[in-house]
């Protein structure tokens, strides 16, 4: 069990010290928000692709897509980084 340190700090100390633990997590909590979402246009023309192998590689899960609604999202950093695994296998 961990031990707990009682010591008197005054409330402005507190607020700032409890502010700052609540935004470091929050900026470790939360670094795919910052991925730019394409939609399933957006994709096939940043890969260059018709929208059915588009279709036909989502569900052969050599891209990864994410449901938003009846939406369908693909992350821009994964799709770039499949197109740099699909030009080293070229």
């Amino acid at each position: 069990m961990g031990t707990i340190n009682l010591i008197a700090i005054d409330q402005e100390e507190f607020k700032a010290s409890l502010i700052e633990g609540i935004k470091s997590e929050i900026k470790q909590a939360t670094p795919t928000l910052k991925d730019e979402l394409l939609t399933r246009e957006q994709t096939a023309e940043v890969l260059k692709i018709s929208l059915t192998t588009l279709w036909n590689w989502t569900k052969k899960n050599k891209i990864q897509s994410y449901g938003i609604g009846n939406k369908v999202y693909y992350k821009k950093s994964e799709i770039m980084n499949q197109l740099v695994k699909l030009n080293q296998t070229s």
